[in-house]
């Protein structure tokens, strides 16, 4: 989800994985034991939520948005930004990545007080592109060389091509996500940084 994404967009960035030889405060937000997570790690999953653009409207005018970001059993979400339909969040969510086939879903909400918060819409990415390239070791690259590029399609959520790349000596991934299920919406990630692990 890069900065110069279309304009109806939701930009939120992801940093690589990154292994971690002792245990991870956020393993114990997973919903399974930390022993069984510690047991099948095969990295963790450094993602930045970056902005949304264009979000639907669930309040009178505005809504209270916040997203919501699974792997599995794992559950991570961002504050509520007040009466802003295009919010900037800038928080870093970290999964631990026992399986790398498993999609990570993304979901928009709209806070609300006195009801069950509102449905704004969904996304998801595959991370298997940013771990082959985990798994090529590269190092010393120039920095802005692109490893890998995935074309947005119709199985895939992305706005525009995202590119796996190399960046102040880490491997990272910016990408604009459209939110399915919605009227209007996008979600802007950046940066998967490398793990150690894969």
């Amino acid at each position: 989800m890069a900065a110069g994404s279309p304009h109806t967009e939701s930009p939120m960035r992801h940093d690589a994985a990154e292994h971690s030889p002792s245990p991870s405060p956020v393993l114990g937000h997973a919903h399974s034991p930390t022993h069984m997570v510690m047991d099948n790690l095969l990295g963790l999953l450094r993602i930045r939520v970056k902005r949304g653009l264009n979000l639907a409207v669930r309040d009178v005018r505005s809504s209270d948005p916040y997203v919501v970001v699974r792997m599995g059993t794992q559950r991570m979400k961002t504050r509520v930004i007040r009466k802003d339909v295009n919010p900037e969040w800038n928080e870093e969510l970290t999964l631990s990545v026992t399986d790398t086939e498993q999609p990570v879903l993304v979901e928009v909400y709209d806070h609300d007080t006195l009801s069950m918060d509102d449905f704004m819409g969904d996304a998801e990415f595959d991370i298997r592109p940013f771990v082959e390239v985990l798994k090529m070791h590269p190092t010393g690259l120039p920095n802005g060389t692109r490893i890998k590029t995935i074309q947005p399609c119709r199985s895939n959520c992305l706005v525009e091509e995202s590119s796996v790349v190399w960046r102040d000596g880490k491997i990272m991934q910016d990408m604009c996500l459209r939110l399915k299920n919605v009227e209007c919406g996008e979600l802007q990630w950046i940066d998967l940084p490398g793990s150690k692990a894969f």
